[in-house]
């Protein structure tokens, strides 16, 4: 069914002059000052975000509670609690709030003056347009016969002469009124349920945000575990080394506190041995037989010292026992131990119950790690 406009406007204002002009740039304007939340000409207050959107302060603090569903809105005994924050709509900029809230925004004063000069301009133009200047759709096929009625069978409006003597006489048709009436509710019930669903989509999107930052806490808070535990493991075999290094140095100075006095005593011996050779080579120089025999010592017993330091020196010798020198039994076996610590892994199973996460409340568990070997 084709249509026609029945209203012809004056020849002075053609539409080539600048009444079209003026309405094409009042519906481009209209459609700067419409909140991409509810989709409605901004109510005001209308608030700038930091990105340069603009939203009504209801849609800016509706989409606040549903990202933050714990705080309270303004008119309650809590005010929100200062870096709290939403994502715009627009452009999904972060934006963070102090402890006012969505309160704390600043106003675009500009844009409410904008919304009031527009709407004065609108006024001004229903006044101005008189009666027999409205605009109706007259039917082409009965050019004196308005658009009253719609075919639902066809999808079209058309004229009551259509139904009764043209095309449509045997359609079922129904009032434009009604038709009108029913889908503006269907469209704007649509549009409910849509911003609805984006609202769901944005406090699913933040919900998944704060499983992010949550995974990001947790992970840092293991990693932070697993590097303690491995601490305690090497200071654990730092303390055992410097026993064991212990043990080594005890039996080395016991050895060689042992080996030094033996050392001490036969110096002495040998010390004495020398005096005694020097005492009786002393005597020997002596030219005369009678100096030599009545010298002091006397020959005989010189003699008889070195006849029984000789004697008795190798059965009195002490030395220290054969292999005595040696530390090989001080020796541990680390490869067991090496293939396990290469094989330190997590314990399957261990936390998937979720009673270590502090954001759940539970207490904080020790990181559980154990060894494939």
């Amino acid at each position: 069914m084709s249509f026609a406009l029945g209203f012809k406007p004056p020849s002075s204002a053609g539409s080539s002059g600048p009444g079209a002009g003026g309405g094409a740039t009042m519906e481009n304007l209209e459609k700067q000052l419409i909140c991409p939340v509810c989709l409605e000409m901004f109510s005001k207050p209308v608030v700038i975000l930091p990105c340069q959107h603009n939203l009504c302060r209801k849609c800016a603090n509706d989409i606040f509670q549903s990202a933050n569903p714990v705080w309270q809105s303004r008119g309650s005994s809590s005010m929100a609690v200062s870096g709290s924050r939403f994502r715009c709509p627009s452009c999904r900029h972060k934006v963070v709030l102090d402890r006012h809230g969505v309160y704390g925004l600043q106003r675009n004063l500009l844009v409410e003056n904008i919304i009031d000069l527009y709407r004065q301009q609108e006024s001004s133009r229903v006044v101005d347009v008189k009666p027999e200047q409205q605009q109706h759709l007259m039917c082409e096929e009965h050019e004196e016969e308005k658009i009253n009625i719609y075919c639902l069978s066809c999808q079209t409006p058309t004229c009551s002469m259509c139904k009764v003597f043209g095309k449509h006489k045997d359609c079922d048709v129904a009032p434009l009124g009604s038709v009108y009436t029913r889908q503006k509710t269907e469209m704007s019930d649509g549009i409910a349920n849509l911003v609805a669903s984006n609202d769901h989509i944005q406090a699913v999107i933040s919900q998944m945000e704060e499983i992010c930052r949550i995974i990001e806490e947790n992970g840092q808070c293991q990693r932070e575990r697993l590097a303690d535990r491995f601490d305690r493991l090497v200071s654990i075999l730092e303390e055992r080394k410097q026993e064991l290094v212990g043990l080594i140095a005890e039996q080395q100075d016991e050895k060689l506190k042992r080996v030094r006095s033996l050392i001490r005593r036969h110096g002495d011996d040998l010390e004495a041995a020398v005096t005694l050779v020097e005492t009786a080579i002393q005597s020997m120089e002596e030219p005369h037989m009678a100096l030599f025999i009545q010298s002091h010592p006397q020959p005989q017993q010189v003699l008889k010292e070195i006849e029984m330091a000789a004697t008795a020196r190798p059965s009195n010798m002490e030395l220290p026992e054969l292999g005595y020198e040696r530390m090989s039994h001080f020796v541990i076996d680390t490869d067991d131990l090496a293939v396990m610590l290469m094989n330190i892994d997590f314990c399957p199973g261990v936390g998937d119950d979720g009673e270590d996460d502090p954001e759940e409340g539970g207490e904080e568990s020790e990181l559980e790690f154990c060894s494939r070997y």
